[in-house]
């Protein structure tokens, strides 16, 4: 059977209105591949005048991967970056030893109604660099290897698949593709990572003939070829790498794989600790840290 798992997305309000359906972390699985958060974003609308903007905060021993259907973000951190994230681009932030960004709404789309939609991930970084120095890489959506099927187009966002490599940058054996099929076609997947996904946020799919949910991800089975296929027309994505190498704690923005190394970058944003990102005078504060952290669980 090619679909191992089915895990189902909730609804994570992040504030100001914005609410995103979070489909990793999950209780039955904290990852797949390299990725342990996958939030979908949108699609959204905003009058003129709204913001959904996220204050500075912190992180430690992630990537995140920030890739946008519609509309547009401005991603400010603490290495001095100040992006425009636009639809198409892949912008990889690299936390390691510990970063803080923002993320708001570009100034020149405060005054209109606007849409956004797009994907937020997290990868985590190998034991080996997680303390790797704080990067941000921006690669434009005309540098992203694209592939021609009949009835579907490949977009190689990171990793290696179809004979095309993405240029993003990675730390480990990863790979995310972004798929459009037209009503009526399918894409043959074969040679995945070891552990591999595939999620809708438009339209509906089927791997081998069985339907999965809306707002719900498939795990496949490792090793066996899949056919995604889509009746009416769809846009997925899939996900995945090589196992994570071994388990990691995770508090708020915060992964690694040492318990005690999360409790000190809490310690160290509450002293305002971290590098400020310039131009910013707000940030997020710290939040109570749950009762299964303090059990030990």
């Amino acid at each position: 059977m090619p679909i191992a798992q089915l895990l189902p997305s909730h609804d994570k309000d992040l504030g100001g209105g914005f609410t995103v359906r979070r489909i990793l972390p999950a209780a039955s699985r904290q990852s797949v591949g390299p990725f342990l958060f996958f939030d979908h974003m949108g699609p959204v609308q905003a009058e003129p005048g709204a913001r959904h903007d996220v204050r500075p905060h912190p992180h430690i021993g992630l990537a995140t991967v920030t890739y946008l259907f519609e509309g547009a973000i401005m991603h400010r951190d603490s290495v001095g970056s100040a992006q425009r994230i636009e639809p198409g681009a892949v912008n990889w932030m690299t936390a390691g030893s510990g970063i803080v960004h923002s993320e708001r709404t570009p100034e020149d789309l405060l005054d209109r109604t606007r849409r956004t939609h797009g994907l937020q991930l997290w990868a985590a970084l190998p034991r080996e660099h997680e303390e790797a120095a704080p990067a941000f890489s921006h690669t434009p959506a005309d540098a992203i290897p694209e592939i021609a099927f009949e009835g579907a187009a490949v977009r190689v966002l990171v990793g290696s698949a179809f004979g095309r490599a993405s240029p993003v940058p990675t730390f480990s054996d990863t790979l995310y593709l972004d798929v459009q099929l037209a009503p009526g076609a399918f894409l043959d997947l074969d040679g995945l990572p070891e552990e591999s996904a595939v999620y809708a946020p438009i339209g509906a799919i089927a791997v081998d003939g069985e339907a999965v949910p809306p707002n719900t991800m498939a795990l496949l089975a490792p090793g066996a070829p899949a056919r995604v296929s889509s009746a009416a027309g769809a846009r997925f994505v899939l996900v995945g790498g090589a196992p994570l190498d071994g388990r990691r704690y995770i508090f708020w923005n915060f992964v690694s794989s040492s318990r005690e190394r999360i409790e000190q970058a809490a310690r160290d944003w509450e002293a305002d600790a971290f590098a400020p990102v310039p131009g910013e005078h707000e940030r997020i504060p710290l939040p109570a840290w749950p009762a299964a952290w303090r059990r030990g669980d």
